[in-house]
C-alpha cells in the first residue's frame, strides 16, 4: 500500500517555497549583472569591422541579399552566432574562417558597435 503525505499541512513548506523564489530572482539578478560587465566596447569594435565591411557593407548594411545586415541587430544574437561559427558549432564556409580568429573581446566588441548602429 503507497501512503502519499500532503504538504498543506507541512509549516515548512511555505519557507521552503520563498526560501526557492529567493534564489530564482538571486539568479536572474547575477544573470543580468554578468551581461552588463561582459558587454563589449561599441569604439573598439568600430575598428574590427574591416573584414566585415566587406560582405555587410561599411556601415552595417550590405548591398547583396545573400548576406545579412548587421546594423541593428541585437548584440547577445550577434555574440553567440559569432561564437558559434568560431567554435564550429555553427557551420559556414564563408563565416567560420572569417571567426576563427577572433577573441571573446573581439566578439564582444564587434556586437557592441553593430547593435549601436540601430539606436
Amino acid at each position: 500500500m503507497t501512503t502519499y503525505t500532503s504538504i498543506a499541512g507541512d509549516p515548512n513548506h511555505s519557507k521552503q517555497k520563498g526560501d526557492n523564489m529567493t534564489k530564482i530572482l538571486t539568479l536572474v539578478a547575477l544573470a543580468m549583472l554578468s551581461a552588463n560587465v561582459a558587454a563589449g566596447d561599441a569604439a573598439a569594435g568600430k575598428t574590427k569591422t574591416a573584414t566585415c565591411n566587406a560582405c555587410h557593407g561599411a556601415d552595417g548594411i550590405s548591398s547583396n541579399d545573400m548576406w545579412p545586415n548587421l546594423a541593428g541587430q541585437k548584440e547577445g544574437y550577434l555574440v553567440s552566432q559569432l561564437k558559434a561559427f568560431r567554435d564550429g558549432a555553427r557551420a559556414n564556409p564563408m563565416m567560420a574562417p572569417m571567426a576563427a580568429a577572433l577573441s571573446d573581446d573581439d566578439i564582444a566588441d564587434l556586437a557592441a558597435y553593430y547593435a549601436s548602429l540601430g539606436n
